[in-house]
């Protein structure tokens, strides 16, 4: 836990005793459950520190905002990432985890009750069915993921969720920027501005990341996210 720590003074943030246990409590957990279901391929206690905790906080360098009242969504959370650790670090936060598989779901309502976490709900559905919802369309101000997928398909997915003059970041790997340029036309008729990159090294490694921080100016028109399968044939 020292090394998280440190890592996060690079970032001027200090947890609290509480949130040290939680962090502590989270991996012990996450650890546990993966013996029983597949959560992540990371299972060395500081590499889950570095690669998923610290990781997750980067949303601190791409906010500025004050986030008292405010939503976010993590879609496609998996085993929590990055939504978990960001609401440990900003509890005044409220936050929806949504995952396509239930088990996941059971894992992180296990996950909310041992860390004791206040507003805070997981979702087992897909986006392209919770996207039809009133309740959660262009409901958040914030909507994150870090998700394997193309930023073109994702931006599909995610993108409907935001609020108008809310934001999209989406977790790349600094090999991403062809990938990102190629997203753009995608990102614009779904309402996102043009992509501002907060790029960097996850501090006291050599891991390259960018946060691809997508402000939405305008609203998503009605027939996105198209069906399953889709946006993955055939990208915007």
């Amino acid at each position: 836990m020292k090394q998280l720590l440190d890592d996060l003074k690079v970032w001027n943030i200090t947890l609290t005793d509480k949130q040290i246990n939680q962090f502590n409590l989270y991996s012990q957990l996450l650890v546990e459950w993966n013996e029983k279901i597949n959560l992540t391929a990371i299972t060395d206690h500081d590499e889950i520190l570095k690669k998923h905790f610290l990781d997750s906080l980067s949303f601190s360098q791409s906010v500025d905002s004050d986030l008292s009242n405010k939503t976010l969504l993590d879609l496609g959370t998996g085993a929590g990432f990055p939504g978990i650790p960001i609401k440990i670090l900003f509890p005044e936060l409220n936050v929806t985890l949504v995952d396509s598989l239930n088990k996941r779901v059971d894992f992180l309502n296990e996950i909310i009750n041992q860390l004791e976490l206040d507003n805070i709900i997981a979702i087992h559905s897909r986006a392209e069915d919770l996207a039809k919802d009133d309740s959660y369309r262009e409901h958040f101000d914030f909507v994150v993921s870090r998700a394997v997928a193309n930023l073109s398909v994702l931006s599909e997915y995610c993108i409907p969720f935001v609020k108008v003059g809310g934001m999209f970041i989406a977790y790349k790997t600094d090999n991403s920027l062809e990938e990102i340029d190629s997203a753009r036309n995608a990102i614009g008729i779904l309402g996102g501005k043009k992509p501002n990159l907060n790029q960097f090294i996850l501090p006291n490694s050599d891991l390259g990341r960018i946060n691809v921080c997508i402000n939405k100016i305008k609203n998503t028109p009605k027939q996105y996210p198209r069906k399953a399968g889709t946006p993955s044939k055939k990208p915007l």
